[in-house]
């Protein structure tokens, strides 16, 4: 089995759905409020995981009850958290998510102790130079990022990069790149293209192949992805689905097309396995709780290959 390590956020999620989301200076009643694990390396990590990858997880907590639980969940979901470290100065991540009844959400992330992890704690992983897949975010600081990234492609490691939230990146960073997986905001954000359909998603794929990514995929949300490189592009549907969550969503893709490329999946039928267990995750409410297990998709992998 592939080793992937995902570097990235742990968070704890306090959750609020209600019939519609706020306007400023609004105040709702009625809505059920719950709490559950999330961060979008500890989510990318746990849908991974579940779906049969071997996975560490880089990242850093409170010395507080949230971090506790955070690393007691992990290592529950078969994660390595020997490298999930504890900040005595600073409180666990964590965010605040608002849902409505059509399942969009919006979402305020308070760093806490993940903007701590800093290039130095991971002098002494030793995980990531010994991994096939080395997955990043956006959630911990960018100097953290570079230097995992640029190290990573120097020891010839494929690198995935889920650019989100999203920000602009520089050339040097995206330079060789094995795969980058915007959705259409942020996709957007970084060329500089409005992307909302197939033809739109292709030239912001260009422009970012031309800056040295090898393989782009711009998720399209209930339209499913878009994938190029300089040998062949694709659009694949996603399953119909009714959502009632869409927390986590490209998380559990990002998860899942790291074990598909472990697994030496095509392009295809990668991208079709994670858009399955995606589509999964946006019927139930929460980030991690969502995430699907590898049985859970079998049947519908199948009936699509």
């Amino acid at each position: 089995m592939k080793k992937i390590v995902v570097v990235g956020s742990a968070n704890t999620d306090m959750v609020v759905k209600a019939d519609k989301l706020p306007l400023p200076g609004e105040t709702l009643l009625g809505g059920t409020f719950f709490m559950n694990a999330g961060g979008k390396g500890a989510n990318q990590a746990v849908a991974a995981a579940r779906l049969d990858g071997k996975v560490t997880l880089v990242a850093k907590v409170g010395d507080d009850i949230f971090g506790r639980q955070t690393v007691e969940n992990l290592g529950k979901e078969n994660i390595n958290t020997e490298f999930v470290f504890v900040d005595n100065d600073s409180p666990s991540g964590t965010a605040l998510i608002m849902v409505n009844q059509e399942g969009e959400n919006c979402i305020v992330v308070a760093p806490g102790a993940n903007g701590n992890l800093v290039a130095g704690d991971l002098e002494s992983v030793n995980a990531i130079n010994e991994a096939e897949i080395v997955l990043v975010q956006l959630e911990i600081p960018m100097e953290t990022i570079a230097s995992v990234i640029g190290n990573a492609k120097a020891n010839g490691q494929k690198v995935i990069l889920n650019p989100a939230p999203a920000r602009a990146l520089s050339d040097e960073l995206l330079d060789g790149l094995f795969l980058i997986t915007p959705n259409e905001t942020e996709a957007t954000l970084l060329t500089g293209l409005k992307v909302e359909d197939r033809n739109s998603a292709a030239k912001a794929a260009d422009l970012l192949l031309s800056k040295g990514v090898q393989n782009v995929i711009i998720t399209l949300g209930k339209r499913g992805a878009y994938f190029q490189n300089d040998h062949l592009s694709l659009l694949v549907d996603a399953p119909v689905v009714e959502a009632l969550d869409t927390t986590a969503a490209g998380d559990t893709f990002n998860g899942a097309i790291a074990v598909a490329i472990a697994e030496r999946m095509d392009w295809e039928k990668a991208i079709q396995f994670a858009c399955q267990a995606a589509s999964i995750s946006v019927t139930r409410l929460g980030a991690q709780a969502s995430v699907p297990y590898r049985s859970e998709i079998e049947m519908g992998f199948e009936l699509i290959q």
